[in-house]
């Protein structure tokens, strides 16, 4: 019988079953992600007026140029949206093969960030959609709209709009990412506060590389990921690393009948 359970951090077993575990998850995961798929490619039209909303009313027929990419495009929009769909039940999967080889501190430390990744994600897609995309479309389409006949190609426009909902999600991982590192001792509070200014310069990086090559869609990322870091260093503080709570956790308990120890 497969094994489709979490193991204990102690529970020894073979690499027969880490395989066939590893085997019945990926099974799992991709029947998730088939049933998602069936799902948004029998709601397509309404996903493709979803992500087609935030363009202009005359933009919005969108254009096609061989005779099978109407189909390939729906095939490709709707893979897109049941990723996002199946995504918290493929992180459980891989999340459940892998938390067993940690120690159980490092589960401690772990475990509890890992439950704001989906929220985060969801946040992160709904910020790029009503905030970001919008600005996107608007300049692009607008920019020296004199000297140009726009005419979007629905291959092309969908494509962009994943990546756009796709990297929302991403970087609004950042809070995880920081406090993950601080619970298992990796960095510091203080150094977090310390390097601010490269960590700036490292999210302007970051933003730039972002979908959405004008820079009023830069500076709309920009503002988000500051803010997450920033809220970062304040969780990071209030939660603190395992190691400074137990240095700092204030009076140590002696066992019975020993009197504690004193420095001279």
């Amino acid at each position: 019988m497969a094994r489709i359970r979490p193991v204990s951090h102690d529970e020894e077993i073979s690499l027969v079953d880490h395989l066939d575990e590893l085997r019945w998850r990926i099974i799992a995961s991709l029947i998730a992600l088939g049933v998602a798929f069936l799902v948004c490619f029998w709601k397509s039209d309404l996903i493709l007026d979803i992500a087609a909303a935030p363009l202009p009313a005359a933009d919005q027929q969108l254009i096609v140029l061989a005779p099978a990419e109407a189909f390939l495009t729906t095939v490709t929009v709707s893979l897109y949206a049941a990723l996002i769909i199946a995504a918290p039940f493929i992180s459980y999967q891989l999340f459940a093969f892998v938390i067993p080889a940690l120690s159980p501190r490092e589960r401690k430390a772990v475990v509890p960030v890992l439950v704001t990744i989906p929220l985060l994600f969801v946040a992160g897609v709904f910020f790029a959609y009503f905030i970001v995309l919008p600005a996107a479309v608007d300049f692009l389409l607008n920019f020296n709209s004199a000297q140009f006949q726009t005419e979007l190609r629905a291959r092309d426009y969908y494509s962009f709009f994943a990546m756009v909902m796709i990297a929302g999600g991403a970087v609004f991982q950042i809070p995880v990412v920081i406090l993950a590192l601080v619970r298992l001792g990796i960095v510091s509070v203080e150094q977090l506060r310390k390097n601010r200014r490269y960590a700036y310069l490292a999210i302007a990086v970051l933003a730039a590389a972002l979908p959405g090559v004008d820079p009023v869609t830069m500076l709309i990322e920009m503002v988000p990921l500051l803010g997450l870091y920033e809220l970062s260093i304040l969780l990071a503080r209030a939660i603190g690393s395992p190691k400074a709570r137990s240095d700092g956790g204030g009076e140590v308990l002696e066992p019975e009948g020993l009197e504690p120890k004193t420095q001279e």
